[in-house]
């Protein structure tokens, strides 16, 4: 547990805690939330903070717009981190919360890192102090607060979605990092162009923490040139060798991009559909993830519009397991753009889930009595399968007015083709044979 109403930090700390920004007026990004007319901008510049959670992805400010508003509110600041933390010290901070309030007079935060961590009975205990008034809570997550926090905390807490840092306010960063004497970099004599700059800044992937750790690897590589430390674009490049871009393999990010790949390929953009597979294998998904997903596509969206998508996806699944990466990679792509530009139906998929449906709800409905199979003799004698009639001895191999449903739901129409690809012909050929 850690107490702090100043960012002071130890003049060997990374560049990035070096940097962190102690007002308001330091801090980037976030403008959607910060903006003067903004509620918590109101809030903060009232100096009434509230309980809230910052969901957002990994640096991006969230534990240091919570100091910030602590600080400006002239508030006790308690933080604890849900990874090592649980009630023992949930109940300690209340308690300390308590006593600053009698000795002091003062509010406290109460800082949660990794809030979705908490199980149920952890955030449970985060419920009466903040009925009470004991504590502020301040939570930050990565994941989805609606799946992760339990509903009687979510109602107690204000909700603020915090954005990935575009690479114009992260150049900005890097520019305060390079000229700040007393924090930054600005003592030593680098050379960094702009370009090299705006290069870095779009590595971070909105990611301020990230962006200042990779200056200052970059700077602590820097080569010596007529007297001046030079960051050129070889000494980047060696810096991002493994950089990967964000993806998180399980949480929010990961199905952000699976739902978009999926999306675009049912939207027939076969562009987008490659470029969110070129994102997620370059953020290291497993491209077997994605060919299993590649086969339910086929089968969801396309259907019998196009058979031949669900083979082609199958082939390609089969022919990564082959290869590996990175040649097997290339038949996704196909496999993807094809389902992305073929002909889309979800008939099949609807069907399938309307007749799941019925299955469950109808109970277990006898099947009629011609549909029996009859291995026996006292089978036989029972009628089953005696009115079945062979549908290869009807003409055209169907037999007219035939019912093969339970009784109770004679009739149902789940298969309802769509007036595109090869499911125009299957229309056509349905509509004449129930016209029979």
């Amino acid at each position: 547990m850690t107490k702090a109403h100043t960012l002071i930090t130890h003049p060997d700390a990374p560049l990035a805690a070096r940097m962190r920004p102690a007002t308001l007026d330091e801090f980037i990004g976030q403008q959607h939330l910060l903006a003067k007319g903004k509620s918590l901008r109101a809030a903060i510049d009232q100096g009434i903070p509230h309980s809230l959670v910052f969901w957002g992805p990994p640096g991006v400010g969230k534990t240091t717009l919570a100091k910030i508003i602590a600080s400006s509110a002239d508030c006790h600041f308690i933080e604890l981190s849900a990874v090592m933390a649980g009630v023992k010290e949930i109940r300690a901070a209340v308690a300390e919360a308590e006593q600053v309030k009698l000795t002091r007079n003062m509010n406290t935060v109460v800082f949660i890192d990794e809030i979705h961590r908490f199980s149920k009975s952890q955030q449970d205990s985060l419920l009466a102090p903040i009925e009470s008034g004991s504590i502020i809570l301040f939570g930050a997550t990565t994941e989805n607060p609606s799946f992760e926090l339990n509903n009687a905390l979510l109602s107690r807490l204000r909700v603020y979605v915090m954005r990935s840092i575009e690479p114009e306010a992260l150049l900005a960063l890097l520019k305060n990092a390079l000229a700040d004497k007393q924090r930054g970099l600005g003592e030593r004599n680098l050379a960094i162009e702009d370009d090299v700059l705006l290069l870095i800044a779009k590595a971070a992937d909105g990611d301020a923490r990230r962006c200042l750790n990779i200056l200052q690897i970059a700077a602590d590589l820097a080569e010596t040139v007529d007297g001046r430390e030079e960051v050129n674009r070889d000494v980047l490049e060696e810096v991002l060798q493994g950089h990967a871009a964000r993806f998180d393999k399980g949480g929010d990010i990961f199905y952000d991009q699976i739902s978009a790949l999926h999306k675009s390929v049912r939207g027939t953009d076969p562009d987008a559909a490659l470029y969110w597979f070129c994102r997620m294998i370059d953020g290291g998904c497993d491209p077997l993830y994605i060919a299993r997903r590649v086969v339910r596509m086929a089968s969801e969206d396309i259907g019998n519009a196009d058979p031949r998508g669900l083979e082609l996806a199958l082939n390609a699944a089969h022919a990564y397991e082959r290869l590996g990466s990175p040649e097997g990679e290339l038949s996704l792509a196909q496999a993807i753009v094809y389902l992305a530009c073929a002909p889309k139906s979800n008939a099949v998929y609807v069907a399938y889930k309307a007749a799941m449906a019925d299955a469950r709800n109808s109970g277990s409905l006898d099947v009629p009595i011609h549909l029996r199979n009859a291995p026996t003799k006292l089978m036989k004698e029972l009628g089953h399968g005696a009115e079945y009639r062979y549908a290869h001895n009807e003409e055209n191999a169907y037999a007219a007015g035939e019912n093969y449903f339970p009784e109770a739901l004679q009739g149902r129409r789940y298969y309802q083709p769509v007036e595109r690809g090869l499911e125009i012909k299957i229309k056509s050929k349905l509509d004449h044979l129930r016209k029979l």
